[in-house]
């Protein structure tokens, strides 16, 4: 019988683990899929505090990961396909590919994975020009041209903030008009260094021989006309997919799948079951945000055990 899991091992994951591990609860972290989380598919991480230089995500990823088992954290590399809680005596069953593991409290720390368009070359480029995040990797893009791929109010918002570092954004919408609320919309369309392109998506991705992006095939809708723009770096925009279904009833789901936290907590509707980081987070998705709601998530568990007992 374990007291903690912890289910995923992005920031949020790894955050709980070192709380909850330095709490001496012996936390049991289920890596799923993808170990470290979308750090590890990025490069140079600038805006995680601690480090002036920037660090490497997976490095940063690494790091979090010897520091909860320097701890006490262990890491199994099982894939989770289901969560229950007995109603005698709520304990959680944890179904993995390998069998089932039984719990007093569960963090879910599954994150949110990005939308892409499914194009050939796209994995390898993400992290080498293809991203979903202005704010982890606008800067790297000063003075050169990029694109936004998306028109609701999230790729409007990395236009805007995408001006203050690129010399031109090309915002790629397969409709005539966004469908950003108005204000958004308007204001983001009468920004000099914002060039529409309507009707249009992105066929193809074209990097060089070093595998950088420089520049994207381009299909309008209406004409079938093919073109190509240079750019050098193409934040996708059009939403995120939370890793939550395999939650079923035991929480509440907002219609993009965002798991609903009690306000002010961590808490879900089911009691000793957390959530933390951008499995619950569709506004700021940020790695330092993802860390914050991990260590809410384990002081949460920990008081929830300790009144328990």
């Amino acid at each position: 019988m374990e007291q903690v899991v912890i289910i995923g091992t992005g920031c949020a994951g790894y955050t709980s683990a070192i709380y909850t591990a330095r709490a001496n609860l012996s936390p049991l972290m289920l890596s799923g899929s993808q170990p470290g989380g979308q750090l590890t598919t990025t490069t140079e991480v600038e805006n995680f505090p601690g480090f002036p230089e920037g660090v490497m995500g997976p490095d940063l990823m690494m790091n979090m990961q010897k520091q909860a088992e320097k701890f006490g954290a262990r890491i199994e590399y099982q894939q989770v396909e289901s969560v229950s809680r007995r109603a005698e005596d709520g304990i959680f069953e944890i179904k993995t590919n390998t069998g089932t593991i039984e719990s007093q409290t569960v963090i879910i720390a599954t994150g949110a994975a990005p939308r892409h368009l499914g194009l050939p070359n796209e994995k390898e480029l993400i992290g080498h020009g293809l991203t979903s995040c202005a704010t982890c990797d606008g800067a790297f893009y000063r003075d050169v041209p990029v694109a936004v791929i998306g028109g609701g109010d999230s790729a409007c918002e990395e236009a805007m903030f995408l001006t203050r570092f690129a010399s031109e954004v090309f915002l790629i919408h397969r409709r005539d008009e966004l469908r950003a609320s108005k204000i958004m919309a308007d204001r983001t369309i009468a920004t000099e260094k914002v060039t529409p392109v309507w009707d249009s998506q992105v066929v193809e991705y074209i990097a060089d021989d070093e595998g950088e992006m420089t520049k994207i095939k381009v299909e309008n809708l209406k004409t079938n006309e093919l073109s190509e723009i240079d750019v050098k770096c193409v934040f996708v925009a059009i939403g995120h997919v939370p890793n939550s279904k395999f939650l079923g009833d035991l929480v509440d789901l907002d219609d993009n799948g965002y798991i609903k936290q009690v306000p002010g907590t961590t808490s879900t509707k089911t009691e000793g079951l957390f959530a933390a980081g951008d499995v619950a987070d569709h506004v700021y998705r940020q790695a330092i945000t993802a860390a914050g709601q991990g260590c809410a998530a384990a002081i949460e568990a920990e008081r929830f055990l300790a009144d328990a007992d």
